[in-house]
């Protein structure tokens, strides 16, 4: 953990890459600095900035919690797992480098998913599902009838 008011290194300073190489037909992207997002007048008193990141660590970790209870149940749970690792990574290294790690998975994936011929066989698969359910569906109403729940007694 580097609060910056020791006057040691940086490491914002020392981790923040200039300029990746540009791929073949892509602009180099900038990536952000690595460290803390504290306001400056925080990160110059370490008792001020250490309980600003036990704030922040606390915070995230109740909606990760939060997060991981939604899992089973009803409700948002990645998304707010996700939430509470970018809360995270507004103050910890770590937290920033899963969020960066996260997000080029999830764009690799996204781009396989519009790849064409993963796209034709989604909806191959899509249509036989499909035909499956209409066909069990059928099947049901030839042998049983359309009876409401209402009127199942009758």
């Amino acid at each position: 953990m580097n609060t910056e008011s020791n006057g040691g290194p940086k490491i914002a300073d020392a981790a923040a890459p200039a300029a990746e190489p540009a791929a073949a037909g892509e602009t180099a992207s900038v990536e952000q600095r690595l460290g803390s997002r504290a306001p400056r007048f925080i990160r110059r008193s370490r008792p001020l900035h250490l309980s600003w990141q036990v704030g922040i660590f606390i915070v995230g970790l109740a909606v990760v919690v939060g997060g991981i209870i939604m899992l089973p149940l009803p409700g948002p749970g990645w998304l707010v797992i996700f939430a509470g690792m970018a809360i995270w990574a507004t103050e910890f290294v770590w937290a920033q480098l899963v969020l960066r790690w996260t997000k080029r998975k999830v764009t690799e994936a996204a781009q396989k998913a519009l790849d064409p011929k993963v796209r034709r066989r989604n909806i191959i698969l899509t249509s036989v599902g499909a035909v499956i359910i209409v066909a069990g569906l059928a099947v049901y109403l030839w042998k049983f009838g359309f009876v409401l729940p209402w009127n199942a007694d009758r």
